[in-house]
């Protein structure tokens, strides 16, 4: 009863000076009721950049007397008495290297090694040597043996986030422990629903490092119990909440709904690396949320001086992916042109090229920048870094080279090489949904009678595929698909499944648009077959008749 009332009125004092005060008030103290008064002044004096008032505490004579009892009497201590008391000088930065902490240390590792402590103490004293000798401490083998023969059905929510956290930094012994982790996996999908957000993204965490892509309930459970914690993660936190989704390719849509209400609140104050990795969930998801974009848009107008390369690049690439220009569209790019003119050269080559690559996408064009990208100096630079002149990085530099070609005739500089160009472009997200694509054939072989008249998957000179083409003489007939000469007209029919669009949107994707830009530009006539218009046709007559007014909307019969 004494120690609940006294920390009953230690929890309710907000400064070092209150607590001191408190201290000096008590005729004696349990261990366990001085070291809480230590946690507690870690809790209140310690900050984001260490302690707000160290001369007021670490100079303080209440502290030094009960710092010094600790040192002198470590042996005598309680187990919590002596680990709490460890954990807070650790937060309070005390040195080290200091006799104080190396007689609790010491005292902790002496109890370990003779079985006195329980999974509570062990947790306690794990946490503490991964502050003080890191993931290599030798101990952390020993606590995790003993931890592996405790009952874990009864842990609390902090001993299996330790659990895991050691685990995590035990990475490379992963195999030896993964009975255990099995077993924790079980039991913490039980109680999800009790974790804080710190707990909840320090597992997460784990789970990333430690690959447990088998265990799909528990991410499923802990992806959505994030949804409500949300505004009060810290900025580590959030981050590692992200990398989960990415890493498992969970999709919420909670959890976007949450980030749709949280950013725009915040962006202004959120740290760079949480904005960037928010833009960077929404670009690999392929979600197109307007209310995250636009406030990003408007953070990163006003605040991309604190931002580094990559966090610019992660920032930008978004807009460009899938296809969305924000209302500040014209003072967010003006402002990423003037970092670039600053800053081009602390950006790594293979950044820089994605970055630019995103921009056209969207027909914001990096002409003043492109000599430099089409010098030798630069290809030579990006060769020579990992993963150098590959598919993909080429494709990338022949799609800019063919945009200024075509959107860009004033430009004046360098070309490309044709030996750093590819003969056709990769499009890793907007490959053929071959059933939609078997069902407009169908309905094309019913309207033009014979499978002569159009060909499929159809390369062109100019580096993109067309999914069906069409040819047209003079007078408007169609002519057979190998039929080189008196071709008047090309239609380029894009056959477009879910996988060319934002999720849940009819908004094509970035890599989509620009193709489609493009072949308009070299002549084709660019029809357009989006899944959501011929999802509900019936039959082949159906869809030719649809097909018959997509193609030839003023034709009322076809000659051919």
């Amino acid at each position: 009863m004494e120690e609940q009332l006294f920390f009953k009125k230690l929890n309710s004092l907000d400064t070092s000076k209150e607590i001191f005060d408190f201290i000096s008030s008590q005729e004696a103290m349990s261990d366990i009721m001085a070291s809480g008064a230590l946690q507690r002044i870690s809790e209140v004096e310690v900050g984001d950049n260490g302690l707000k008032n160290p001369d007021g505490v670490l100079k303080n004579e209440v502290f030094r007397a009960l710092c010094f009892q600790f040192e002198c009497e470590s042996s005598k201590l309680s187990n919590i008495g002596l680990l709490n008391a460890l954990q807070a000088l650790i937060k309070l930065r005390i040195d080290p290297q200091s006799t104080l902490i190396a007689s609790l240390l010491s005292e902790g590792k002496e109890r370990l090694h003779k079985g006195q402590l329980t999974v509570k103490n062990l947790c306690a004293l794990g946490e503490s040597l991964l502050e003080l000798e890191g993931p290599n401490c030798v101990q952390l083998e020993q606590i995790l043996n003993q931890i592996q023969e405790k009952d874990i059905e009864n842990w609390s929510p902090w001993e299996m986030a330790m659990v895991y956290k050691m685990l995590q930094k035990t990475f490379s012994k992963g195999e030896q422990y993964q009975d255990l982790l099995n077993r924790l996996n079980s039991v913490t999908l039980n109680t999800v629903s009790q974790l804080s957000p710190k707990f909840t993204s320090i597992i997460l965490n784990s789970l990333v490092v430690l690959h447990q892509t088998q265990a799909v309930p528990l991410v499923t459970a802990l992806c959505k119990h994030s949804v409500k914690h949300i505004p009060c993660f810290t900025v580590n936190e959030l981050v590692n909440v992200l990398e989960a989704f990415l890493y498992f390719g969970h999709c919420e849509e909670i959890f976007t709904e949450a980030l749709e209400t949280h950013t725009p609140k915040s962006v202004f104050t959120m740290h760079p690396e949480t904005a960037s990795k928010i833009m960077q969930y929404c670009c690999q998801k392929m979600i197109l949320s307007k209310p995250i974009m636009d406030a990003a848009a408007e953070g990163f107008i006003t605040g991309a001086n604190r931002f580094t390369t990559d966090q610019i690049a992660w920032y930008i690439i978004p807009f460009g992916t899938l296809n969305y220009q924000p209302p500040s569209a014209p003072s967010l790019f003006r402002k990423l042109e003037n970092i670039l003119h600053c800053h081009f050269s602390h950006f790594q080559p293979h950044t820089l090229i994605n970055l630019l690559h995103s921009c056209v996408l969207i027909q914001r064009f990096p002409v003043n920048f492109l000599p430099k990208i089409f010098s030798s100096y630069f290809l030579q630079q990006l060769q020579a870094q990992p993963p150098g002149l590959d598919r993909t990085v080429t494709s990338q530099l022949t799609q800019l080279f063919l945009t200024v070609t075509l959107e860009c005739p004033f430009y004046e500089g360098p070309k490309l090489l044709s030996k750093y160009q590819v003969k056709s472009f990769l499009k890793p997200h907007t490959s053929l949904d071959v059933h939609l694509l078997k069902r407009v054939k169908t309905g094309l072989l019913y309207l033009l009678k014979k499978r002569t008249y159009f060909a499929s998957d159809v390369s062109t000179p100019y580096f993109y595929t067309v999914d069906i083409e069409i040819k047209l003489d003079e007078e408007g007939f169609v002519l057979p698909a190998a039929h080189c000469e008196e071709v008047q007209r090309r239609i380029a029919l894009c056959v477009d499944g879910q996988n060319r669009f934002c999720v849940n949107s009819h908004n094509l994707l970035g890599e989509e648009a620009i193709k489609q830009r493009h072949l308009q530009l070299l002549g084709y006539e660019v029809v357009q077959i989006p899944f959501f218009e011929i999802e509900s046709l019936q039959n082949c007559s159906q869809m030719a008749q649809y097909l018959h007014k997509k193609i030839f909307p003023h034709i009322c019969g076809l000659g051919c």
